[in-house]
């Protein structure tokens, strides 16, 4: 593989997972975080990525997220897939939630998907022989919905609402879907962020256990990859069971 590939959201997790995953394709890398993710670009490079660029963006911030798209422009001329991780999650009562916090978690999940998926498909040439790819991170609570995480899914309902709505714009030449992820073991569910209570209900599939960042990256490459060419608009999940829909 020898494709462009922007993956935000890389410093860890999913991201960092998703990094490896194409890495060992050979793909030809941009690694976007708030920060530099060079760790992961490291790594990325001993796993045989074609060529690994670093950048510092916040997805929530429509300049910085234009000046991205300009670099990869001129670095590459173009764009062939994006894996777009980059996201935020809050825990709280409804009634115990500021709406500083509702528009932070939108401003990152949800404006930070439009604005990257904006960027990304403007660097995109559609094709309906081999179209990009435009993959989203969203989540299997967009489905059921979850008690004290009403910012948290309604970011993620939305992020599919772009997806379902981009994959009408664009077919047949750009392919849009979402990968929904069920628990997975990440920070984001930490013991910093998680609460005990949290813990039990995600644990309580059929599975009955976290899946790991690298079940979710092997979705990405899939869908990227020859065998997701009759995909676009879906949510895909690996989920361990948590919904059957």
């Amino acid at each position: 593989m020898t494709a462009r590939v922007l993956i935000t959201g890389a410093q860890r997790g999913i991201g960092a997972a998703a990094a490896l995953a194409f890495a060992g394709q050979g793909a030809r890398l941009a690694l976007a975080d708030l920060n530099a993710p060079d760790a992961t670009a490291e790594a990325a490079g001993s796993q045989g990525a074609a060529e690994v660029h670093t950048h510092a963006c916040d997805v929530s911030d429509a300049a910085a997220v234009a000046a991205l798209a300009d670099t990869l422009r001129s670095a590459w001329g173009g764009l062939d897939v994006l894996v777009h991780c980059a996201g935020i999650i809050h825990e709280a009562p409804l009634l115990d939630t500021p709406v500083a916090d509702f528009d932070r978690v939108i401003g990152v999940n949800l404006r930070g998907s439009f604005l990257a998926g904006q960027a990304a498909i403007g660097l995109m040439t559609p094709d309906a022989a081999d179209p990009p790819r435009v993959i989203l991170i969203a989540s299997d609570m967009a489905y059921y919905g979850r008690e004290t995480f009403s910012p948290y899914v309604a970011s993620k309902h939305g992020v599919l609402g772009l997806v379902r709505s981009w994959a009408k714009e664009f077919a047949p030449g750009i392919l849009v879907n979402a990968i929904c992820p069920g628990p997975i073991d990440t920070e984001m569910l930490g013991a910093a962020h998680m609460s005990s209570e949290w813990r039990a209900k995600e644990l309580a599939i059929p599975l009955g256990r976290f899946g790991t960042p690298a079940e979710v990256a092997s979705v990405a490459t899939f869908l990227a990859g020859p065998g997701g060419q009759y995909f676009t608009g879906q949510g895909i999940g690996p989920n361990g069971g948590s919904i059957m829909p």
